[in-house]
């Protein structure tokens, strides 16, 4: 028998009773069970699918999470635009959503991805596999991760 992970629609609403997160109680809804900052926004990590690696942190509003859930894309609020950011809405590098996990804290949000649109995926706007490409040695900052498309390429 093949196990089939859930559909992201599902986490739309709570089944089962109440997590203990939330004292036993039943949020009012799931969205309500996140501990919003003062700006209503919950920072979220990219998890790539299969390799682990950390692709990119970002933060979500109530908006941007449920159209993630309801596209199975991800959907994030750009703080310098103050919009949402469909990712890969200008690069094609897109963000299938598998997975949603939230922290013990319930204030951070982990997003298990596929990162679609090229090969190795990219996910950083500077063209590289992941955001975290510099490495601290001995004082400094090193780039030790390739260049994999040129950003004037990707974003025109």
């Amino acid at each position: 028998m093949v196990k089939r992970a859930p559909k992201l629609a599902s986490l739309a609403a709570p089944r089962g009773g109440a997590s203990v997160a939330s004292g036993g109680r039943a949020p009012a809804s799931w969205l309500d069970a996140i501990q919003w900052d003062r700006d209503g926004l919950v920072p979220v990590i990219a998890q790539e699918v299969g390799s682990n690696d950390v692709l990119m942190f970002a933060h979500m509003n109530r908006e941007a999470l449920q159209r993630t859930v309801q596209t199975g894309r991800a959907v994030y609020w750009s703080r310098s635009r103050r919009k949402l950011w469909e990712k890969g809405e200008q690069s094609g590098h897109v963000q299938k959503v598998h997975e949603i996990r939230m922290d013990c804290d319930n204030d951070v949000l982990l997003l298990k991805v596929t990162q679609l649109g090229h090969e190795p995926g990219i996910a950083c706007h500077t063209g590289r596999h992941s955001c975290f490409f510099q490495r601290h040695e001995q004082g400094v900052w090193r780039s030790v991760e390739p260049v994999l498309k040129d950003p004037k390429s990707i974003y025109k």
